[in-house]
Formats: structure tokens, C-alpha cells, sequence
């Protein structure tokens, strides 16, 4: 895998769910890909079925595929290789995956709360605040984020470049004046106090003057999410959720938000249509009779007809636009 270019987690994970398929098959005396049959794989795959964790929830759907496709991929590679006659793990069926929606994203103004939580009397303070402003303006991931240089950012182009995002693709995207700003102070005032022997060029450092790992980023905003009092959890990926909600309901196009999240498919961005429900709530109070606290004879039902109507006028004009030969 690491020869075909996979990143260092996922072959991580990967050596994981092997470990644990190989533990599961010591268990019963199997100790060679050889003697692995069929029925074995699927008594593996009903084990993940009934398998609790240590605080008695059982595996989500989507944990136990993910464990069942690294058995796939290590036959079909055992069988391609030679060290298997066939491939015993080729028919197994993989559950179907739950589709959840995220966790509840932060609105405006829990977002400016949750940001206005660092003390910007500190350098340390002034980096966390310019860490947080570019975790919401851009919604990049936190792996994205702790490796960002200092020559990633263009204040003159307002862009940011992301440099081997997941999938390990580049992406320029756009940053907000005000998550810049904050940049820019953080730059001036307190990167030159943490930037101690060698510098390697990381935007942001450390009170050592070492990048950022990924635990010490989630302790880090997630310290501040909870601190701001705002009843909702998560740390950076909250802001990714917040993000893209907030576009969206903004009334920005969802390929926009694709390019601006890295999703490498549209259905893994259109989750987001299901968040962002302002736009369905408008409908929802212009054409349902019993959506207002007020007697259906009383309301401004022609009002409520037009905006229904301006509202499926701008969807079918959308979806035509979307039909071959629409330009024309």
C-alpha cells in the first residue's frame, strides 16, 4: 500500500482491522491465509455483528464494513500473489451502511461566541483566534490545517492552498478578509515568539515551536467550543459542519461547497442539503396551513401561493439548466 501511494493513517488502519482478523483467527487455531475458508469469513463478519466495545455499544455499520473490506483487499492481494488457491473472501456481502447526518453545526452566532473565547492580550491567544478564524472561513480538515506553511496563505489573492489534502490532492481555495486579518496579526505578533530553532516553515506552532499534531488541534478548539457555553459538541470538524452549512444556507451552490470541503464525490457534500433546512422551513411556513399560529382563513394565502410558486418556478428553471443542450 505504501508503494501505491495510500497515506501513512490509512495504511495505519488498515494494519489494524488485520490485526484484529488475524487475532480473531489465532483464537481458533487458523494461523495461515491457506487454511481460511468461506464459512470462516462469515462466521468473522456475524463475530462484528454481536461484537460490543468496552462501553457496550455494538460496531456501527459502517465500522464493520470498513473492517470487512480490509479482509477483501488482503485476499484478493493473498490471491493475486499466490498464497492462496482462491479468493475466499470474494462473495462476502458487506452491510448496508447507515446514512447519518452530522452532528448539529454551529449558527452565526454561536460561531462568533465560540471565536471570541481566546484571550488576544496573549500571543498564544492571538494564534488559537487566527487557528479558529481559518477553521471557519475555509472549513478545511485539521490535517489540512496542521500542515499548512507560512508561504500557503496569498493575503494579496485572498487564497489558501492546501497542499495533499485527503486523497492527496491539491486545492486552492479562498479565505475570508477577517480570518486574514487574524492570520496576518498572528504572523507579526506571536509566530516569531514560538518560532524557536530550526523553523521548517508550519504556519502554526506550538508554545515548543513544533507543528501541530491532530490531538493537541481537536483539545485545542474543542477547549473553546466549550468553553463559549454553546450546547453543541465537537471541535475542528464542528467548523467544517458550520461552514458548509452556513454557505448553504446562504444560498450558495453545493459543487461550490464540494470544491471548497475537497469532497471527491457530490453525495458526500449533499448531506449537507439535509442540515440546512432554512430553505424547506420557508416553504414549509408559506404553503402548510397549519404552520403559523394563526387561523388558515386569516393568513395572506395569495402571498403564501406566490412565494410557492416563485420557489418551484426557480427549481424547474434550475433543473432545465441542468438538461442536455440547456445552453442552447
Amino acid at each position: 500500500m505504501a508503494a501505491r501511494g495510500y497515506s501513512p493513517r490509512t495504511i495505519g488502519n488498515r494494519r489494524a482491522m488485520l490485526a484484529f482478523l488475524a487475532a480473531w483467527l489465532g483464537e481458533r487455531g487458523i494461523t495461515r491465509p491457506a487454511d481460511v475458508t468461506r464459512p470462516v469469513l462469515e462466521s468473522c463478519q456475524r463475530h462484528l455483528f454481536h461484537y460490543r466495545k468496552k462501553n457496550g455499544d455494538p460496531l456501527s455499520f459502517r465500522s464493520q464494513s470498513q473492517r470487512l473490506l480490509a479482509v477483501r483487499a488482503f485476499f484478493k492481494w493473498a490471491a493475486r500473489q499466490r498464497h492462496v488457491l482462491h479468493n475466499p473472501a470474494s462473495e462476502i456481502e458487506l452491510p448496508r451502511a447507515e446514512r447519518r447526518l452530522p452532528r448539529p453545526a454551529l449558527t452565526a452566532a454561536e460561531a462568533e461566541l465560540v471565536l471570541a473565547q481566546p484571550d488576544v492580550s496573549d500571543p498564544l491567544g492571538v494564534r488559537d483566534r487566527a487557528i479558529l478564524e481559518v477553521f471557519y472561513s475555509t472549513g478545511i480538515r485539521r490535517s489540512e490545517l496542521a500542515n499548512l506553511a507560512v508561504t500557503d496563505i496569498d493575503r494579496e489573492r485572498g487564497t489558501l492552498l492546501v497542499r495533499q489534502g485527503k486523497g492527496k490532492q491539491d486545492r486552492m481555495i479562498p479565505i475570508g478578509e477577517r480570518a486574514l486579518a487574524w492570520t496576518g496579526r498572528y504572523l507579526a505578533e506571536a509566530r516569531p515568539k514560538l518560532a524557536l530553532g530550526d523553523d521548517d516553515g508550519s504556519l502554526f506552532l506550538t508554545a515548543e515551536g513544533e507543528p501541530f499534531s491532530l490531538d493537541r488541534l481537536t483539545q485545542l478548539a474543542s477547549r473553546y467550543v466549550k468553553a463559549s457555553g454553546v450546547p453543541k459538541q465537537g471541535a475542528c470538524h464542528l467548523f467544517r459542519h458550520t461552514m458548509a452549512t452556513l454557505m448553504l444556507e446562504g444560498g450558495a451552490d453545493i459543487r461550490y461547497i464540494q470544491a471548497m470541503l475537497g469532497h471527491a464525490r457530490l453525495d458526500t457534500t449533499q448531506i449537507y442539503a439535509q442540515v440546512s433546512v432554512r430553505a424547506l422551513q420557508a416553504i414549509h411556513a408559506a404553503t402548510h396551513p397549519a404552520a403559523a399560529n394563526t387561523p388558515h382563513g386569516q393568513r395572506d394565502d395569495g402571498q403564501a401561493k406566490r412565494v410557492a410558486v416563485a420557489g418551484l418556478l426557480a427549481a424547474l428553471d434550475d433543473e432545465a439548466m441542468d438538461e442536455p443542450g440547456a445552453a442552447s
